[in-house]
């Protein structure tokens, strides 16, 4: 009977972790992987201390140590350094813009609506229009490809 009541209750908590899983972000499952994987590497390296094998325990306590700076330095950017960061370019200059990841240059914007530098509002339009057309996700096409077309298009009018 005792283990009917132990299975049930078993039952109930996997299904309501199930669920609980099914509502949860993308980032908070990732960080529980995480702090599964690093509970999981301790209790390793605590049995493998217990069992006498110390030293393959601090072999791989010290494979993780790279990961682990990495870490550190990236949640600790400025400890270290004298000078403190350095001015960059100011914020709606074309060099910050050509400095933001996934930012394009006024020549690649060129390029993505295949016209020629110099060309004229009217053209940028008509070519965007064009190929909006074709690449537009809701027609079956890319939003990656969408996205570059009206980020040319942005450079272009906004230069």
């Amino acid at each position: 009977m005792i283990w009917l009541v132990l299975g049930a209750v078993a039952i109930f908590l996997l299904m309501g972790g199930m669920r609980a899983f099914e509502r949860a972000s993308v980032t908070s499952i990732k960080s529980l992987a995480v702090w599964v994987a690093a509970l999981a590497g301790l209790s390793l390296t605590v049995l493998l201390f217990l069992t006498g094998r110390g030293g393959i325990a601090l072999g791989g306590l010290i494979l993780f140590g790279p990961l682990l700076w990495e870490k550190w330095r990236a949640a600790h950017p400025r400890v270290g350094t004298r000078a403190g960061p350095r001015p960059g370019p100011r914020q709606g200059s074309r060099r910050a813009q050509a400095a933001r990841p996934g930012w394009m240059s006024v020549d690649e914007a060129y390029q993505v609506l295949g016209l020629r530098p110099g060309a004229s509002e009217a053209d940028i339009r008509e070519a965007h229009r064009r190929l909006m057309r074709a690449a537009h996700p809701d027609s079956g096409g890319s939003d990656w490809l969408a996205a570059r077309i009206n980020q040319a298009r942005d450079v272009l009018l906004r230069g």
